[in-house]
């Protein structure tokens, strides 16, 4: 930027824009609003079931009537979307993932009671199936390898019940090679069209998943194996930009990137490149982070706030948050 252009002090002061309330407000580059968020749902068997997670202080899972309840709240705040993820039980785990495809599994049974009740709510499931297999993969394990193609088979099968159930937005978050186009193509050839595909197309094999894995119980599954073969390396960037276009050409619709704010660069490189719907997930360990620090006091609670804005300043259009109901009820009272 040319020097001209930069102005000069003393003619230039740029604090003139910071000192009245009204001044900032109307310079202000970003703003949060609660179109931006997305609420992140555990959802159990059961009846009447409120289950706190130990290591996500303020989450819980819920069973499906309870969700319902948690619900009424969600849609007078006026988030527009959820996303689900189940907590099954050991017992229903295999090593095929049998669950993920079971048109009456947990996941399905939820979406229909959400969309008869809250027809207008946005419902997004995961496609994956660490919280199905008894090894805690996202894909299935043949001769000790997560074998990609084999994969696609049932990914697209657990897709398609998830549409027939009602979902508005399937999120593979599984990071096989051409799973997007698998599940566009049997969408597509079953009248569903007009699903949406959200792709996990930059998620990282990091270390801030812990507690999610506690929340859904794969943990235990996983007995310290690594997500490397599938998931990005956190030291690599431009390899975000690669799996972003493969899944544009693949027909995704929207794009994400998790974890969130360690990876703020990659966010606003994919949104500089393709200028696609490009969404950011705030993971549970960074949730834990900021939660553990303000129950301790060691920071004041308006920190998630400011951390929700980074995201929307590196050019996210929206933000799957554990912190968004309660960051819905202070928007809603500005």
């Amino acid at each position: 930027m040319s020097d001209n252009k930069l102005g000069q002090f003393p003619s230039t002061r740029l604090r003139r824009l910071r000192m009245k309330e009204f001044s900032r407000r109307m310079v202000s580059e970003n703003n949060l609003s609660v179109n931006d968020l997305i609420w992140p749902l555990f959802v159990c068997e059961g009846n009447n079931i409120t289950d706190k997670i130990n290591s996500m202080p303020g989450v819980f899972r819920y069973s499906i009537d309870n969700i319902l309840k948690e619900l009424e709240t969600v849609v007078k705040l006026k988030i527009p979307a959820i996303a689900l993820f189940p907590q099954i039980d050991s017992s229903l785990k295999d090593e095929k993932g049998s669950q993920a495809i079971d048109e009456n599994n947990l996941i399905c049974r939820t979406i229909k009671s959400i969309k008869k009740n809250f027809p207008d709510l946005g419902v997004i499931c995961d496609v994956a199936l660490d919280p199905y297999t008894n090894h805690g993969h996202d894909g299935l394990v043949i001769n000790d390898v997560v074998d990609n193609d084999a994969t696609l088979e049932i990914l697209e099968k657990q897709a398609l019940v998830q549409a027939i159930a009602g979902c508005d937005i399937i999120a593979p978050s599984d990071m096989m090679d051409g799973r997007v186009m698998r599940i566009r193509n049997i969408l597509d050839e079953n009248k569903f069209q007009n699903t949406l595909i959200l792709s996990y197309a930059a998620k990282y094999a990091s270390k801030f998943y812990g507690p999610f894995r506690d929340a859904i119980s794969s943990s235990s599954n996983l007995k310290g194996r690594n997500k490397f073969t599938y998931q990005m390396d956190v030291a690599n960037s431009y390899e975000a930009l690669r799996e972003v276009a493969l899944d544009i050409q693949e027909g995704a619709d929207m794009v994400m990137v998790k974890p969130g704010m360690p990876y703020l660069d990659i966010i606003q490189k994919i949104k500089s490149e393709f200028n696609i719907p490009t969404f950011a997930y705030q993971v549970s360990g960074e949730y834990a982070m900021i939660k553990g620090a303000i129950d301790n006091n060691w920071l004041d609670s308006k920190v998630i706030k400011e951390s929700l804005l980074s995201f929307k300043r590196a050019g996210a259009d929206g933000i799957l948050t554990y912190f968004a109901k309660e960051i819905a009820e202070e928007l809603n009272n500005e």
